[in-house]
């Protein structure tokens, strides 16, 4: 008899979105950064789950950004493992393990272009308004999206 030809599907669990990780996107809309582009890494050979991209006018905003994230995100209770960048101020990294995040000036970001090398990852549409599924918050929806979609593009 031959064996059943049944397949059994593995079903993937919805993706989390921390509450770290939606402070760090709600700081970046306050202090107005512009083109703000979520990866989900997870399904990729990667050393972090996501990448938060986003571009600053000038060297004083990008250091205000990355300041008000620092202060959002510690707020809960984390501290980055690692700042990079922020006296230049043209692309500050913030490590935080679960997630980067970037923040560029316009050319540094064009010249980089950490979308085009990461293209195969998934983007996670982010919108101004409550956190999705949280009572009571004031930061971003942060929901997945199929398509290579790019932001502000």
């Amino acid at each position: 008899m031959k064996p059943s030809s049944t397949r059994t599907r593995k079903r993937t669990a919805p993706r989390k979105i921390s509450s770290e990780l939606t402070a760090a996107i709600a700081a970046a809309l306050d202090k107005k950064a512009e083109d703000i582009l979520v990866l989900d890494l997870t399904k990729a050979s990667a050393f972090t789950d996501f990448f938060v991209i986003c571009t600053g006018g000038n060297r004083r905003q990008i250091q205000a950004i990355a300041d008000a994230i620092v202060d959002a995100v510690g707020a809960r209770g984390a501290k980055p493992a690692l700042v990079e960048g922020y006296e230049r101020g043209e692309w500050v990294l913030i490590d935080y393990f679960d997630f980067i995040v970037h923040i560029f000036l316009p050319a540094t970001r064009a010249f980089y272009s950490l979308e085009r090398l990461w293209a195969d990852a998934e983007r996670v549409a982010v919108e101004s308004g409550p956190v999705h599924g949280v009572e009571g918050s004031k930061g971003p929806k942060v929901q997945g999206s199929k398509g290579p979609k790019v932001q502000g593009s």
